[in-house]
């Protein structure tokens, strides 16, 4: 078998539980991994196929008000599959901040304008810790320790991250409220 895409091993990981819908898995996966690790349902459908040609998932059709629907469970050899990534160590290290690709190219635009950036990378961050600090009752319902566990990480990264915005934009402002060095006159030379 060819190697899996890290979208195959989020779908194994939602169907280890119990059966779902590729829709149920895109919607657990928008309120929960979408803040660390995302997947479109055009990622999710073709290896939903490729799980299931692998025999690592199995469809059963489970029609819901006349939809056609088709949900996936998880076979003993897909169980085997996610328990040997599971204890293998990271390999993949990305981290998509649209903010950071802004700010690593904001030398194209005038110096006034670029702790504009730092300040809507600190807003959007506060409005995740928002979202992440309401997930948190339902997360400690539950009787699996690790989504909670994955939820703190997430809330201390935002708080760090929106800190880390606003010591950004405080150097910034404070290196352009400084005089700039004296020029070289023809004298000093």
């Amino acid at each position: 078998m060819e190697s899996l895409s890290p979208t195959a091993y989020v779908i194994l990981g939602m169907v280890h539980k119990e059966p779902r819908s590729g829709y149920e898995i895109k919607s657990i996966v928008d309120n929960t991994t979408r803040f660390f690790w995302a997947a479109s349902y055009g990622q999710i459908y073709p290896e939903l196929k490729r799980l299931s040609e692998a025999g690592l998932v199995v469809g059963a059709d489970a029609p819901t008000g006349g939809r056609r629907r088709t949900v996936y469970e998880i076979t003993a050899d897909g169980e085997e599959e996610l328990v040997a990534w599971l204890r293998q160590p990271p390999v993949t290290f990305e981290m998509r901040e649209e903010g950071l690709l802004k700010l690593f190219f904001a030398d194209a635009l005038p110096r006034e304008e670029v702790p504009g950036i730092l300040r809507a990378m600190r807003e959007h961050r506060l409005a995740a810790n928002e979202k992440l600090r309401a997930m948190e009752p339902m997360a400690q319902e539950k009787d699996d320790p690790f989504p909670l566990l994955v939820l703190r990480g997430g809330l201390e990264f935002t708080e760090w991250f929106a800190d880390w915005c606003e010591r950004m934009e405080a150097q910034i402002l404070a290196a352009a409220a400084k005089p700039p060095p004296p020029r070289k006159g023809a004298a000093d030379v």
